[in-house]
């Protein structure tokens, strides 16, 4: 007997939170963490997660899948787009194509080798080398998050992995149209590419027209919380549609988060930081399925050969194609290095496509009982399972040597780091406690603040004095040379230290709902060290933010 799905999810985020935890002491990217830990509870390892739990489990990946697509597309601008669009075609069509042919020659030399069918060996070649063509965007970009990635670096891995989706999904239509022809097991070639066509541009269409819901939805309301839960109907919906009618759903949901993002930059930046802290579980939980599901039986010593091959080739490809479309296309220097580092892992879209090709090539045997489609299933799966612990190291490698790493800081990010004290402005007149009333009423009507401080004799804060207690006397003027400062005062235990986490400070002023809050030294004797004032605050921290960015990265600053 199995445990439940709610325990494997559980046991599932606990492991994959611990796991993530010792691989980030190494310093090693957290998807990592995630998979190790889906390789032990699975098939290769406890067995707590079955084949059987996989399959079940199919409806739960199609989702992650999908909330993954859409904050990869929520990261593609179309101005960046049209501003690089010869660099990443380039780099696309060189690193795919160069990969594809790599891998497709190799596998065709092995397997007529062993089989002595050249057509068949082809059409397994073909198979292979189209699967090849593909990066997986989940781990490649959980890579970026987790190292708050921003640069020409980066914009160029964000965009051809989410692009690799799309020509991998054409050359696997194409290739195992030719491969069934080849085999022999095959229909038209030219139905077979029309159905792809569809596939493709109809998943596409699909996610342009979610997103112009959601823009609508983004527009009309300003109640967030019910924004964010139409989104994520709608998400459903889409990927629900895609998985009936064998649409690729990451690149439906991809063009969603594009559409969205473009129509509206700044009104669906809360919707995007909201769906992002609800992925983080969901992506965790994705790649620890990743993980559990790479278990590899009794292979053959030739295709061990073949997977061998296809890692060295396909990362050869790869790598040596995103140089010569960077070069040829004229990119950075950082892109024209790097670039190919990042595009090793292979995931979700490769399995994928493996799944479905077995089921395409079942019938074709290629050597005793072994189908072709057992070859490529095993294969890919042998190869993701190399891939997937490779390609996130070298992917925090590359940003790291382009100097891209935290350079994604946001405002929050700024108000994380810094203390009350560093805020605090001295530049408010307190009033002491022998201070007359009529004093105290022309300093408040002076002060730019809405309340005067109270201080005894040692400089220690005791209270405040705002416009409500300066009512009860206004009127009567013969008291405002008796009354001193504390008589009127409101004795408030309503600060903040100095030595406090501007975040807590900021909650507490929207607890009380004031725009100042008097700041006190702990460390020196309760003394009062001036005000934090939340417009002072907005101004420092961009202030702050554009220091810590530099100036050559000012343009970068992250609309998230």
């Amino acid at each position: 007997m199995t445990p439940g799905v709610l325990i494997l999810f559980g046991i599932g985020v606990i492991g994959g939170i611990l796991s993530a935890t010792v691989v980030k002491k190494l310093k090693v990217p957290q998807v990592l963490g995630y998979i190790l830990t889906g390789i032990i509870i699975g098939g290769s390892g406890l067995n707590i997660v079955t084949s059987e739990d996989i399959i079940r489990l199919r409806q739960f990946n199609y989702f992650a899948l999908g909330i993954i697509g859409f904050l990869v597309g929520s990261e593609i601008s179309f101005a960046t787009f049209k501003k690089y669009a010869r660099q990443f075609s380039a780099i696309l069509f060189g690193e795919g194509l160069l990969a594809f042919a790599l891998v497709c020659i190799a596998v065709t030399l092995v397997l007529n080798r062993i089989t002595g069918n050249f057509q068949v060996s082809l059409a397994a070649g073909i198979v292979f080398a189209a699967i090849a063509s593909a990066t997986d965007p989940a781990s490649t970009i959980s890579v970026l998050w987790e190292y708050r990635t921003a640069g020409i670096l980066t914009t160029t891995i964000i965009a051809i992995v989410a692009l690799d989706d799309a020509l991998a999904m054409t050359l696997y239509g194409i290739g195992t149209s030719v491969a069934q022809l080849l085999s022999g097991s095959g229909g038209e070639i030219e139905r077979q590419i029309i159905n792809i066509g569809v596939e493709l541009f109809g998943s596409i269409g699909l996610g342009v027209f979610a997103g112009f819901i959601v823009d609508r939805v983004v527009r009309k309301s300003s109640q967030h919380e019910m924004i964010t839960a139409i989104a994520i109907g709608i998400i459903l919906l889409l990927i629900g549609v895609c998985v009936r009618y064998d649409m690729d759903v990451i690149l439906a949901a991809m063009a969603m988060g594009i559409t969205v993002v473009n129509l509206s930059p700044k009104r669906s930046k809360e919707l995007i930081n909201r769906i992002n802290a609800f992925s983080t579980p969901i992506y965790m939980l994705f790649f620890v399925l990743v993980g559990s599901r790479l278990t590899i039986g009794k292979m053959p010593g030739w295709l061990w050969l073949i997977v061998g091959l296809y890692v060295v080739l396909r990362s050869t490809g790869k790598m040596v194609g995103a140089w010569l479309g960077a070069k040829i296309s004229k990119a950075e220097m950082v892109v024209q290095k790097y670039t190919g580092l990042t595009l090793f892992a292979q995931g979700g879209v490769a399995i994928g496509l493996s799944i479905m090709a077995s089921g395409h090539l079942a019938n074709v045997k290629v050597a005793g009982e072994l189908a072709l489609g057992d070859v490529v299933i095993f294969g890919v799966t042998a190869t993701t399972f190399i891939v997937q612990i490779i390609g996130p190291p070298l992917v925090k490698l590359a940003v790291s040597y382009a100097g891209e790493v935290g350079k994604k800081v946001t405002e929050e990010d700024v108000i994380d780091k810094l203390t009350v004290g560093e805020l605090t402005s001295g530049d408010v007149v307190p009033v002491f406690e022998d201070t007359t009333v009529r004093d105290v009423v022309s300093l408040l009507g002076e002060s730019k603040y809405g309340f005067l401080p109270v201080l005894d004799r040692n400089g220690r804060f005791i209270g405040v004095v705002t416009m409500n207690e300066i009512r009860d006397v206004l009127f009567d003027q013969s008291l405002w040379d008796i009354l001193v400062a504390p008589d009127i005062m409101e004795s408030s235990q309503e600060y903040v230290r100095k030595d406090q986490p501007l975040r807590e400070a900021m909650k507490v002023m929207d607890q009380l709902q004031v725009d100042q809050l008097p700041v006190v030294d702990t460390t020196d004797k309760g003394k009062f060290a001036g005000i934090l004032d939340r417009k002072s605050i907005r101004g420092r921290v961009r202030e702050k933010l554009l220091h810590t960015m530099g100036g050559s990265d000012k343009k970068a600053i992250s609309s998230t």
